[in-house]
């Protein structure tokens, strides 16, 4: 029975706060936040909210157990059903991840395979205090097909306890369940927006309308995340985990900050290397892999473990793609190592990763990490002479130049991001270095993320 894991995400203490490294130098380049209109991406909208939905939940103490369910099938939006689970099992919810396919295992909409809790079966009788719905296609026709998953969902809406559905479900699963009539106002992903009632559709990020709340896609999903924490711990609940994600600080850092500019081109379809372990953090892995894979990126995730199911920091399971000894046997172009406390523990004890990672160096390829995966790179002598950033948990311990100020840093053949809320940014950095702005920006319209001004 493998142990629970324990994340490296407390606040980070005076001392670290103390040393955090000066301002980059002047030959650095900047992609700022887009700061036009900030209120529209981060905006959380609501009509009518009930008693049930919101003035309980909001007076309700954190440590109270509230049970979720996040049902999950084939073609599932990986980012979304990950996301949800992780933020939600954060601020204190019991979680269950069910499918509703015949097996545990599912393949995700990008790729990704995702091992459920249960199977939806064994959740029909349960009372839940909230039901997120993930969107991807087809998945979400898939959780519009489940019977029991219908009658979990109806009752929900009856019973005026919160559910909630994100980018294709409001429009794909609850317009045909018929669970967005009455009051309800509700938004989706902009390419499903036509079949939504035009007097019952709105644009927003997230949209609370009582006990319904929706939203648009992979790139809102941590807005949805905090909004139902909100709704279910209350203000103080929502702002602890926001924090914890580094989601509040997205108009205070700028996206990505470079420096020692090289081109990082190559001839053929890139190949990406995500080694993953027992404790990794699952948003970092998720969330890289899936939009990596939207601009035609080659993934593999491998892991360093004996099996290839790796259970993440919040105990939710994924299944690699390989071993890492298997995976050593290729090249790749860029190597990222994910965070996670315990995961970054296992990851450094490999000794096929390290030396992966030091011939791949030696070589003059891409590599780097995000959040407290940095002190992996430094241990091994890879972040010499660099400018990183990392999880300010980590940055007191290393010994280069930090840029505290920026999500992301690149410095040469070097990438590194502070991780959890901000990985999304680091995601689509490498996508602009390896095929420019457009395809970055393509990419981000997809998952309905604010891209930067070029």
């Amino acid at each position: 029975m493998l142990s629970p894991w324990c994340s490296l995400l407390s606040p980070t203490s005076h001392h670290a706060m103390a040393m955090l490294a000066p301002p980059p130098p002047l030959n650095c380049r900047f992609y700022s936040p887009l700061r036009s209109s900030p209120q529209r991406q981060r905006s959380v909208m609501r009509v009518a909210p009930t008693h049930t939905a919101t003035s309980e939940a909001v007076s309700s103490p954190s440590s109270a157990k509230k049970k979720v369910l996040v049902p999950i099938a084939m073609g599932t939006e990986e980012m979304e059903a990950v996301i949800l689970a992780s933020v939600l099992r954060r601020a204190g919810a019991d979680v269950t991840l069910a499918s509703v396919e015949d097996g545990l295992e599912v393949e995700a909409s990008c790729g990704s395979r995702l091992v459920a809790d249960t199977h939806i079966a064994s959740c029909a009788d349960q009372v839940f205090d909230l039901v997120a719905l993930p969107g991807g296609m087809p998945g979400s026709v898939r959780l519009r097909e489940s019977e029991i998953l219908q009658r979990i969902t109806v009752r929900q809406a009856e019973e005026k306890r919160l559910y909630g559905a994100i980018c294709a479900a409001p429009a794909v699963v609850l317009l045909p369940w018929g669970l967005h009539k009455g009051k309800k106002v509700i938004t989706c992903h902009p390419s499903f927006m036509g079949d939504l009632p035009t007097f019952r559709a709105v644009e927003s990020n997230v949209q609370v309308s009582g006990e319904l709340t929706t939203s648009r896609g992979p790139g809102t999903a941590f807005q949805m995340a905090v909004s139902f924490v909100e709704q279910m711990f209350g203000l103080h609940a929502a702002g602890d985990v926001g924090r914890t994600l580094m989601t509040h600080t997205d108009v205070d850092l700028e996206r990505s900050t470079e420096v020692n500019e090289v081109a990082w081109s190559f001839d053929h379809n890139p190949r990406v290397l995500i080694p993953i372990a027992n404790g990794s953090e699952e948003m970092e892995v998720i969330i890289l892999a899936d939009i990596l894979r939207r601009a035609k990126i080659n993934v593999v995730l491998a892991s360093v473990e004996k099996s290839p199911i790796i259970i993440g920091s919040q105990r939710m399971k994924i299944v690699a793609d390989k071993s890492i000894r298997s995976a050593s046997d290729s090249e790749y172009d860029l190597i990222i190592l994910p965070g996670g406390a315990a995961g970054v523990e296992r990851l450094q004890s490999s000794r096929i990763l390290k030396k992966l990672l030091i011939e791949h160096k030696q070589a003059g390829r891409m590599y780097g990490g995000v959040c407290t995966s940095q002190m992996i790179l430094q241990q091994l002598g890879l972040l010499e002479d660099k400018v990183v950033t990392s999880h300010p948990s980590t940055t007191y311990q290393l010994t280069c130049r930090v840029v505290d100020r920026s999500k992301v840093v690149i410095d040469g053949h070097l990438i590194t991001g502070k991780g959890l809320g901000t990985v999304v940014d680091f995601s689509l950095a490498i996508i602009r270095k390896i095929y420019g702005h457009g395809r970055a920006k393509g990419v981000a319209n997809g998952i309905v993320f604010e891209y930067p001004k070029s």
